[in-house]
């Protein structure tokens, strides 16, 4: 009995360690992560954001975070699953999303990208993040049903996800 205590503790141990490995490995690249929140920051005085969303995801695709293509286009927005562990804000990066108009099929494009985390810790720098950068931070998010609703079939673990969103719309909407 003994002997199946200590496998089960070093089989826990080591799945930890490989778990916080490939985040500190994500965490080398802080450029990616800055291009990215870049992209999420507001101009000062306008509903613009600063950076181009188009030029982070770019950057994480020739880097082998995300695939070439977006794994499914829903009315106006790209959803990009990662390929490979990456940190945000230091939580592990799940999804990005960029929503953005190149032929009209309806109301009502709202530009802007959104990302979605598996939560690691405390949320307050999300929270924190949004409320400076008028974005609005969904906290729980059930990943699995927002990733069925645009038809995306992927297993995701049952977890923590939170999923904070800087689109156009987030940022004209009244400050509460």
């Amino acid at each position: 009995m003994p002997e199946y205590r200590t496998r089960r503790l070093l089989g826990a141990l080591l799945l930890a360690a490989s778990g916080a490995s490939a985040l500190a490995a994500a965490a080398a690249n802080p450029g990616l992560e800055m291009g990215l929140l870049h992209a999420l920051h507001l101009k000062k005085g306008t509903t613009d954001r600063v950076g181009t969303s188009g030029k982070a995801i770019q950057a994480y695709m020739r880097e082998g975070y995300l695939g070439k293509h977006p794994e499914q286009r829903f009315d106006y927005t790209d959803y990009y699953l990662l390929k490979k562990p990456a940190s945000f804000m230091g939580h592990e990066l799940v999804l990005i999303e960029e929503e953005y108009i190149t032929q009209y099929i309806g109301c009502c494009v709202s530009p802007g990208v959104g990302v979605t985390v598996k939560v690691r810790g405390s949320t307050q720098k999300l929270q924190a993040f949004a409320r400076a950068q008028r974005c609005r931070l969904t906290d729980p998010v059930d990943i699995r049903q927002l990733l069925d609703e645009v038809a995306i079939k992927t297993r995701l673990p049952k977890d923590h996800y939170a999923s904070l969103s800087c689109r156009e719309r987030d940022a004209e909407r009244e400050e509460p």
